[in-house]
């Protein structure tokens, strides 16, 4: 941005008066406040004997280990020589309001962001380390960046330069409990004259001549007033001064006084707690900034001029848009959205009070078109019909979640696929997003309701789920071991999983279930899917439900693994279990992927066979740089070969019977980490493999959200020869469109939101939805798809014959092949009277 200051002339000559500039050294950080709530504060000390004007000198301050300054301050004023300037939030408590010299209403630090002092480009001094993320705080008790005052050591006497370098406050800060302010605006002696010296300067009588809107806001990206000091007298459209809200409201020009060019915002955001009303008309004067590229008033007065106003005519706007530039041309303003908008993304609901909106459900470009152009060119549509609602709170985890009305809870969910029409705000941009801030309560309307229980069909006599159960991870397996690597991080967390996780794998109503992310820690007595496996038998009363052992302490080397359930009064699993690593296939890589596993079942009522193999590959979230193997920008993300080579190994495998059943019912199921249309998925059809997902649920078909986008990393996959024994497949929405924050976490929420926001049920037990495959089995001698005289015969030629091991000719079991198991076949034969197709 093009930052530019104009200084009025007696400014000017009062600057000519200061004496010669002392260093930059001079100036340095002497108290800082962590607080409750709002309650922050930077203190900075003039070290010389002369004054020092502050034009030039800005606060920057770095969130969450970016090495990119998230809010920067442009500091107004002076300080006078050996005294103190204090810089404060300005929904502060009025203690601190009352010392600060300066306020700024934006987004401000937490104890783990870096501060930084800076004359220009220089740096004075840093608190933290940039580009660093310490967790929650730097240091420790007291003398620690978060939730404390520190105040800096007197024998400390020049700021930290070093902004990279490792920081431990205690070497020169002392630290005091939090919202110890008793101290702010004094250091060494000195003082800053009881604060409140940098004023937003003279009002001007209500109805003179002042500044308009769209001359602030002009007709790019960013004001070319930034840093002057100017008046404006419009109306109150939206205010957010209330408790925990923004502590700022937006003024839009009356429509006599719009400029008439669409390109200039005539709305503008005032940061100040002077109370207003909607629909006062107000005089404001202020100093002009870009807070987060937000253009905005600070250092604030404001006068009421007028109350109960005629609101200025709504901005009128749609999705998609032609162009961003379309919000920017609006930000300030109010707007009337009267088309029916579909929430796409809920992640952050409960954490920042912000989701998705969308004029339809978006999808994954590589779930829909090829990877390459037309998915980039699909992402840019994407782009350009996404807009973030937020509810104009400046907190994090806030009690209670606004959205939908009343508040959030585990009964009262807001889903991915709902929708609201004739939404009322303004227009801001805040963290890189234009957000709308609703002026009235949105009518959401529940358009994707929680679905009860999966599709099946019921002719099935052998139904496949596979589903991702999170980080299952049992600590150590006797009710101790909290916190894990992964997963709940303590003994109470883990039982508010387990009961989610339970509920949806009862809810799944399968023969076999495929798990994916559970706990890599053997097979034995206190092993997570041990355990899993008797809560599902306790939940259903019954001991039929086993686990598959495949013979070694664990599959691969990584922490999470893949595995099987299944109900052994429905299903036998028979032949060896298979396991496909790097030892079997060289292109299987398992030190990226992890290995999957292969098990042939029986279906009780028939004796047909079909076999699974349940799978987990290398995700898209991390890099395989390593390998050579790297996002190329085609949508696909990172390790697309490595998925790829995975995938062209897994059918090869499969292809050599790897379980011992000489039957070609093959299912794929589990997280390959790759939308339908990418590499791993087409080179896994093109060796003969039907998309189920696809082919009974189409384009729309998802079982994943991410970044507000759908699509389906979840995959099952039949053989040619299994295809025609598919009644049914589909994903169950029980996780991928509820919020986040409803599944068994207790972190970033309050006492009663641990509580209300958890239930015991399905809906988000993990972030991946299930899917179930039905089947109808049948003995299919001749690989013709049916079971007909052909294959009867088949098992009439063979009359005499001793089985072999999972020889289907053996159709009744009994260990011998004749005229039963013709008679047995005939009975299950898929044509009328057996009739060859």
């Amino acid at each position: 941005m093009n930052y530019k200051t104009h200084k009025p002339l007696l400014l000017a000559v009062a600057i000519a008066s200061l004496s010669a500039l002392p260093a930059a050294a001079d100036l340095y950080f002497s108290e800082y406040i962590e607080g409750s709530s709002n309650n922050k504060a930077l203190e900075i000390y003039n070290s010389s004997a002369s004054a020092i004007s502050l034009s030039g000198y800005k606060v920057e301050m770095y969130f969450n280990g970016s090495n990119s300054a998230g809010l920067t301050v442009n500091l107004t004023g002076s300080i006078p020589a050996n005294g103190v300037f204090v810089l404060a939030h300005g929904s502060a408590n009025t203690t601190i309001l009352a010392t600060a010299n300066q306020t700024n209403s934006s987004g401000w630090f937490n104890g783990d962001d870096a501060i930084l002092l800076k004359n220009g480009n220089t740096v004075l001094d840093s608190i933290g380390q940039v580009g660093v993320d310490p967790g929650s705080e730097w240091g420790t008790g007291f003398t620690s960046t978060a939730d404390n005052t520190l105040r800096r050591k007197t024998s400390i006497t020049t700021g930290d330069v070093s902004i990279n370098n490792s920081f431990d406050p205690a070497l020169e800060w002392e630290g005091y409990a939090q919202d110890s302010v008793d101290h702010l605006g004094t250091y060494q002696g000195s003082n800053n004259g009881g604060g409140n010296n940098n004023g937003g300067g003279t009002v001007g009588q209500c109805g003179e001549s002042a500044t308009r809107i769209a001359s602030i806001q002009g007709s790019g990206t960013a004001s070319a007033l930034v840093g002057n000091n100017i008046s404006i007298e419009a109306i109150v459209v939206a205010d957010f001064q209330n408790a925990n809200q923004l502590g700022g409201f937006f003024i839009q020009e009356e429509d006599a006084d719009n400029d008439g060019n669409a390109n200039t915002s005539e709305g503008i955001y005032i940061a100040s707690t002077t109370a207003v009303s909607v629909g006062d008309r107000v005089r404001v004067s202020g100093v002009v900034t870009e807070t987060f590229e937000l253009t905005q008033l600070n250092n604030t007065t404001v006068t009421v001029c007028a109350n109960n106003q005629t609101l200025p005519t709504p901005a009128t706007i749609s999705l998609p848009v032609a162009s961003l530039d379309a919000f920017e041309k609006i930000e300030g303003m109010s707007v009337a959205i009267a088309q029916t908008l579909t929430v796409n993304e809920t992640y952050q609901l409960g954490r920042y009070g912000q989701l998705l909106l969308a004029n339809g459900r978006l999808q994954q470009p590589t779930n829909v078109v090829e990877p390459g152009a037309a998915a980039n060119v699909l992402q840019a549509q994407n782009n350009l019909n996404k807009l973030m609602m937020d509810d104009a709170s400046n907190l994090q985890n806030p009690d209670p979640v606004i959205f939908p009305a009343p508040g959030l809870s585990a009964e009262n969910t807001l889903r991915s696929g709902d929708t609201v029409a004739n939404l009322q705000g303004v227009i801001t941009y805040d963290f890189g997003v234009y957000r709308i801030l609703p002026t009235s309560t949105p009518n959401f309307v529940n358009t994707n309701a929680r679905p009860l229980a999966p599709v099946t069909d019921s002719a099935a006599n052998l139904k496949i789920a596979s589903f991702n159960v999170l980080n299952f991870f049992n600590g150590n397996g006797t009710g101790g071991g909290f916190p894990t690597s992964r997963g709940a991080n303590t003994a109470t967390e883990f039982a508010r999983q387990k009961a989610k996780i339970v509920s949806a794998l009862v809810g799944l109503n399968a023969d076999v279930i495929g798990l994916i992310e559970i706990e890599n820690d053997g097979y034995g007595s206190t092993s997570a899917i041990a355990e899993l496996t008797a809560a599902v038998n306790a939940a259903t009363g019954t001991s039929a439900w086993k686990y598959i052992n495949p013979g070694v302490n664990k599959i691969g080397t990584d922490e999470i693994a893949v595995g099987f359930i299944y109900r052994s009064d429905k299903a036998t699993a028979i032949g060896k279990t298979a396991i496909l690593d790097s030892s079997v296939d060289s292109q299987f890589i398992d030190t990226k992927n992890r290995p999957a596993l292969a098990q042939s079942f029986r279906a009780n009522s028939n004796r047909a066979i079909a076999t699974v193999a349940v799978n987990h590959l290398k995700s898209k979230g991390s890099d395989c740089n390593d390998l050579g193997d790297l996002d190329i920008g085609d949508g696909q993300g990172n390790c697309n070969i490595t998925r790829t080579q995975a995938a062209t190994a897994l059918v090869n495998w499969l292809g050599t019977h790897p379980t011992g059943v000489n039957d070609r019912d093959y299912l794929i199921i589990g997280d390959l980490n790759a939308y339908a249309k990418e590499n791993p998925i087409v080179q896994i059809i093109n060796a003969g493999y039907t998309d189920l997902i696809n082919h009974f649920g189409g384009d729309a078909a998802y079982s994943y959200v991410f970044d507000g986008q759908a699509g389906y990393l979840d995959h099952g996959l039949a053989s040619n020869a299994l295809t025609p024994q598919v009644l049914y497949a589909a994903d169950w929405h029980i996780n991928a469109d509820e919020p986040i924050s409803l599944d068994y976490n207790t972190e970033f929420k309050s006492a009663a939101q641990i509580a209300n926001f958890y239930s015991t049920d399905a809906y988000r037990s993990s972030d991946h939805d299930p899917l179930v495959v039905s089947l109808k089995l049948i003995i299919d001698l001749d690989g013709d798809g049916d079971v007909d005289k052909s294959d009867v015969q088949l098992v009439t030629n063979a009359r005499g014959v001793t089985p072999t091991a999972f020889d289907q000719r053996d159709v009744n079991g009994d260990g011998i092949i004749n005229a039963n198991d013709a008679r047995a076949l005939t009975l299950q034969c898929t044509r009328t009277g057996c009739a060859i197709n």
